[in-house]
């Protein structure tokens, strides 16, 4: 197919200045399409990569990879199963936890929260309270301390402060003997705390909804007879939990259950997923038109060069030689386009946290301004095998545009085409 005679023909074509303006600007316009929809998919997706990964990150960073929980009679020996879950491989942090449902409130303020119950000497290994608090540390929580560290969401709408009393209140199921009301098993607990801390992760799940407090003081009121509700896991890799958390549940025993990171934020990987799956085909789209337009450009190549055609046709060139010639030009103009796309698009995408700033002291703007969210800079990640789909789409669908015009170039007939001449 690329005869050497038909590829010089065709890349003499590429670089002929003897066509009209009009096909030439199409031609031009096809390039620079191309180059700016591989350009701009490339640092979109890449934003969108690192807006993905500044996002997961704070929500992990209170968050554990995986936890495996069960019974108050089947966690009763929590050290020993904690201790196990140790010493598999990978597992760099294991911690107790204690999740309740209930509400935090502070004179008529009352706001639903989770109360979680931890271990102050043991949460470090499966999260990074520390760097979060505003105020306050985490080993302000003592078992009868009564004390309590609040997100800042929960904090802002409490109006709570460092030595504030706040009011929690959760149900607890109670045996009907225990005092509880026909026909209802559940009876609230009410217990007043010191607020000693506040924290501040960047994620709404957690600065609006959490408040920490010692875990013996959640077993307490609990009624749980000190048993934790689970443990906490956290993994040297984050993404073998789904994998390896079933089988080390699985290694302590039966009836545990078991979740991770990737359940607990589904919806939200979910979503992240779909918009950036969107994204690339509307940008992808760009890249379709410029392809097109160098159908168009093509045809009108070919109708331009009939002549042309016809000689070389008569002097021996085959119909595949013809249709190399087209084919040749076509993906000269498709890929210097896509490679040139791809280059710009990977210097703007590894220097976005350069080029956004100036751009925002220029305009005098703030993209993510610092007094709405928490991420105050546009963060870019690059994907090498997204860079490297996006730029094979491309050089695929300028390839699929030479097609129709290199064979309506090879059915052209000598005699019909020179018959006037």
């Amino acid at each position: 197919m690329f005869h050497p005679v038909p590829l010089f023909v065709g890349l003499r074509y590429v670089r002929s200045r003897d066509r009209g303006f009009f096909v030439s600007f199409i031609s031009w316009v096809s390039m620079l399409g191309v180059c700016l929809g591989v350009a701009a998919l490339i640092v979109v997706i890449s934003v969108m990569n690192g807006l993905e990964r500044e996002t997961r990150s704070r929500l992990l960073s209170l968050a554990s990879h995986a936890t495996i929980s069960g019974t108050p009679e089947q966690m009763k020996m929590w050290p020993q199963l904690a201790e196990k879950v140790r010493g598999n491989e990978g597992v760099t942090g294991v911690a107790p936890y204690l999740d309740l449902q209930g509400m935090v409130g502070r004179g008529r303020e009352m706001r639903p929260a989770i109360i979680r119950g931890v271990d102050p000497q043991l949460e470090p290994q499966v999260s990074d309270f520390a760097s979060h608090m505003l105020v306050g540390k985490l080993n302000e929580l003592r078992f009868g301390r009564q004390a309590i560290v609040l997100g800042s969401g929960i904090a802002g709408a409490l109006d709570a402060r460092i030595g504030d009393e706040v009011t929690v209140l959760v149900p607890v199921r109670v045996a009907a003997n225990e005092g509880a009301i026909e026909g209802i098993d559940i009876q609230p607990r009410i217990q007043s705390f010191e607020v000693r801390g506040v924290f501040q992760a960047g994620a709404a799940e957690h600065d609006n909804t959490l408040a920490l407090i010692d875990l013996q003081d959640a077993a307490a009121l609990a009624e749980s007879n000190g048993s934790p509700g689970g443990l906490r896991l956290k993994f040297a890799d984050i993404f073998e939990a789904p994998a390896r958390t079933p089988a080390i549940a699985k290694s302590l025993g039966e009836n545990f259950e078991t979740s991770d990171w990737s359940i607990e934020n589904a919806t939200w990987f979910r979503a992240v997923r779909i918009e950036k799956t969107m994204t690339s085909v509307l940008l992808m789209l760009i890249v379709a038109v410029a392809a097109f337009n160098i159908v168009a450009a093509l045809v009108m190549v070919v109708n331009e060069k009939r002549n042309d055609i016809a000689i070389l046709r008569t002097v021996g060139m085959t119909p595949r030689g013809v249709v190399t010639v087209f084919f040749t030009q076509g993906v000269m103009i498709g890929w210097f386009g896509a490679l040139l796309g791809a280059t710009l698009g990977l210097l703007l995408a590894f220097n976005v946290e350069t080029i956004v700033p100036v751009i925002e002291g220029m305009l005098g703007v703030h993209i993510f301004d610092p007094n709405v969210y928490y991420i105050t800079e546009v963060p870019s990640e690059v994907r090498w095998p997204q860079v490297i789909t996006i730029t094979l789409v491309a050089l695929v669908l300028t390839v699929l545009a030479t097609i129709y015009p290199s064979r309506r170039g090879a059915a052209t007939e000598p005699a019909e085409a020179l018959r006037y001449e």
